[in-house]
């Protein structure tokens, strides 16, 4: 990517993002993709996290493509009508007919992943057919003998892909943002994969989302500055009241940070 390009990434407003992962109709959470433990109500969630100040939620289907079943598109709608910010929704989305009816619900955005890995090609129609500011590509990978290898179906599923390699043509497929978990840093709040993040921001011309060991509220700051992602997920600090949306937002903005109010 060049400089130019990169300058004007950088210069947006930087995006706190809440995680939802569903099971069952619940909300879960757990560390290293295992051990889940309930986590509340999604919809009561995500009401009291738009009340917090949010800039966007994200809900992941997590057992969907495993049970090869199509995201709860009644739930989409239940938050629908309690919230009024952005939301993005995966889990389970294999064809423009499965977004057809999430959008159609009140969903902004969609996410996949397994399946893009199987059809390559699906990012293509869905950027097409919705315009790539609603395709998220969503990729899980971790660290095989120093190399980031793709995982399949909640990380259950190790591929031979190179993240890097797959990141790019994601991209180049029509991908309008990129979310990059580190399954060996979910659950851990020891911090983000700030190296690769870095790597992945500079590679691609379109927005990083940081997903995968947050913990202290400088680990989103490190992910902003020397991982340099566009966005920031997280889920149990937030889940648990650990790291209160407002009092993260008040401390990125003394750090210098462009944060939406």
């Amino acid at each position: 990517m060049n400089s130019q390009n990169f300058q004007a990434k950088t210069m947006l407003s930087k995006r706190i993002i809440p995680c939802l992962d569903i099971k069952n109709g619940r909300t879960v959470k757990g560390v290293h993709f295992q051990d889940l433990k309930d986590a509340g109500d999604p919809v009561a969630l995500a009401a009291q996290y738009a009340e917090q100040g949010a800039d966007e939620l994200v809900f992941l289907d997590i057992t969907a493509t495993e049970d090869a079943r199509e995201t709860m598109a009644s739930l989409v709608l239940e938050v629908s009508k309690a919230i009024d910010i952005p939301f993005t929704v995966g889990g389970g989305i294999r064809s423009v007919s499965d977004v057809e009816k999430l959008l159609k619900n009140g969903a902004d955005k969609i996410s996949i992943n397994s399946s893009a890995v199987r059809n390559p090609a699906l990012i293509d129609e869905l950027a097409q057919a919705f315009g790539s500011q609603c395709v998220v590509v969503a990729i899980d990978a971790k660290q095989i003998n120093s190399l980031w290898k793709v995982h399949l179906v909640g990380g259950k599923v190790p591929t031979e892909l190179d993240l890097f390699e797959w990141a790019q043509e994601a991209a180049d497929r029509g991908a309008g943002e990129l979310l990059f978990t580190s399954m060996d840093h979910d659950g851990s709040k020891q911090g983000y994969a700030l190296e690769s993040l870095a790597h992945l921001s500079e590679q691609l011309h379109i927005p990083i989302i940081a997903s995968g060991g947050a913990g202290v509220p400088k680990h989103f700051l490190d992910a902003f500055t020397l991982g340099k992602a566009d966005a920031v997920l997280a889920a149990s600090v937030f889940h648990f009241g650990e790291i209160p949306i407002p009092n993260l937002k008040m401390y990125l903005a003394t750090q210098g940070i462009a944060i939406r109010k």
